[in-house]
């Protein structure tokens, strides 16, 4: 059964859901969307941050979020890493999979910067370069954000219209 959240047309803030695991790393996307969404004309303190242990708790938060009615949008943060046994593929298509019902389900955008790597060791080269990834990543979230925000207000001026 789907259940839509009964959302105010004046919901403005933006949730930031990040997990904990490799938190240096993550929370990189994190200031680099908070940064480019303030330049795109979205004010930073408009950004409510929540953390969760890992990736796999992200859908549930972010399910709860939308329905509050408070958050116009949702930005999901994570890394899921290959750390010897094989399930990280499992964790992040389930992750995946629950941040699109999260946004069919309750007409809340999700934004997802939850990256699975084909090779992750814990050397200083791959440090770098995801810690690099995720600052991109973290600005191309906001970009789509802000983005995907503007056009949903335009459909939703439509469908006050043909109401």
């Amino acid at each position: 059964m789907t259940q839509r959240a009964t959302r105010p047309s004046t919901a403005s803030r933006i949730a930031f859901i990040q997990s904990s695991w490799h938190k240096d790393i993550v929370g990189q996307a994190r200031r680099s969307f908070v940064a480019q969404i303030g330049k795109l004309g979205v004010d930073r303190k408009s950004v409510d941050l929540f953390e969760v242990p890992g990736a796999f708790e992200i859908p549930l938060h972010a399910k709860l979020l939308a329905q509050t009615g408070r958050y116009a949008g949702i930005v999901a943060c994570g890394f899921v890493v290959n750390g010897g046994i094989y399930r990280h593929e499992f964790v992040a298509d389930a992750v995946i999979n629950g941040l699109m019902r999260v946004q069919l389900d309750t007409e809340v955008p999700v934004f997802s910067v939850v990256l699975t790597p084909m090779h992750f060791h814990e050397h200083e080269q791959h440090r770098e370069f995801f810690f690099a990834h995720f600052v991109t990543k973290g600005a191309e979230a906001a970009q789509a954000c802000a983005s995907t925000l503007a056009s949903l207000k335009k459909i939703k001026k439509v469908r006050s219209k043909l109401q």
